[in-house]
């Protein structure tokens, strides 16, 4: 209806959007959702409120106006190389496929030079419901963002609302203090943006990652006969979940997966790997970005 009117219309589009991009105001209406709550995957019990994630509907042309802003922001991170390059979410020309792959061939680089290696894939529990304002806003700026566009930013997080509709009720509207909306184009970009930093404390730690989205990916790479690997891989894990505390995000040992890959014929390391004060066990599969992978490759 919207590509048959759109001669009549586009005009008046045009102008709201040039109006908030040049005044860093982003419309009221265009900051009112109503979600909806999706199970996670289709196998899940429906009665456990933890199996659901909440996805934001919001009005075509605020998705239109994220639309324009999305692809600058792109530009603005490619041209001045800001992009994490392990962060394969949300880029042009990168993908699930390009993660797999990225982190398949460490292991097998590894594997090839008879070393051994731990994937430890991390799982956050509500992620992008959590991510502090202040502290992306923060980000934004270190990232050379100013002056009016950051005030479009600072907008575009402030006086969100919300209503819930679950079996055709609706809730009273509710403001969030934190967090990007699941179902905005302009959320995951943002998200991982707010993550930009999480690369440094990995790389400090000699693991290499790789990240889609929310989904992280460490691998650890060292000689069979290396004893001090599971203090190494705990002592990395410790300073991950400091930092997710300090930026309000929360690691989810039971569901966080480690897989074990063994250089050489030999039986695999049995490590033991803290977290949180949980124990994270080994097992011999682990579902990665929609592809399951076995400790043999």
């Amino acid at each position: 209806m919207l590509q048959t009117i759109s001669p009549d219309r586009l005009p008046f589009i045009t102008t709201v959007i040039n109006g908030s991009l040049m005044s860093g105001h982003v419309p009221t209406a265009f900051k009112k959702a109503r979600v909806i709550p999706i199970l996670k995957k289709p196998a899940l019990d429906p009665s456990d409120i933890s199996n659901y994630r909440s996805l934001s509907l919001l009005s075509f042309l605020s998705k239109i106006l994220e639309r324009v802003v999305c692809n600058q922001l792109s530009d603005y991170l490619k041209q001045n190389n800001l992009h994490d390059p392990n962060q394969s979410g949300f880029k042009a020309t990168h993908s699930t496929e390009t993660a797999l792959l990225a982190v398949t061939e460490k292991l097998h680089t590894a594997r090839s030079a008879k070393l051994s290696s731990v994937l430890i894939l991390l799982d956050l529990s509500a992620a992008v419901d959590t991510v502090d304002h202040k502290t992306l806003l923060s980000t934004l700026r270190s990232l050379g963002i100013c002056g009016t566009a950051w005030e479009w930013f600072a907008s575009y997080l402030d006086g969100r609302s919300y209503q819930v509709t679950w079996k055709g009720l609706t809730s009273a509207p509710r403001r969030p203090s934190t967090g990007v909306p699941q179902g905005s184009v302009l959320g995951p970009l943002l998200f991982s943006l707010y993550t930009h930093s999480l690369g440094k404390v990995i790389s400090s730690h000699g693991f290499s990652y790789h990240c889609y989205a929310d989904d992280t990916q460490l691998i650890f790479s060292f000689p069979p006969s290396d004893t001090t690997a599971s203090a190494r891989i705990s002592a990395c894990l410790a300073d991950i979940s400091s930092w997710m505390t300090a930026h309000q995000l929360k690691l989810n040992p039971s569901k966080t997966e480690l897989l074990i890959i063994p250089g050489g014929p030999s039986p695999a390391q049995d490590l033991a790997i803290s977290l949180s004060n949980s124990m994270i066990s080994p097992s011999a599969t682990a579902r990665n970005l929609g592809v399951t992978m076995d400790n043999q490759l």
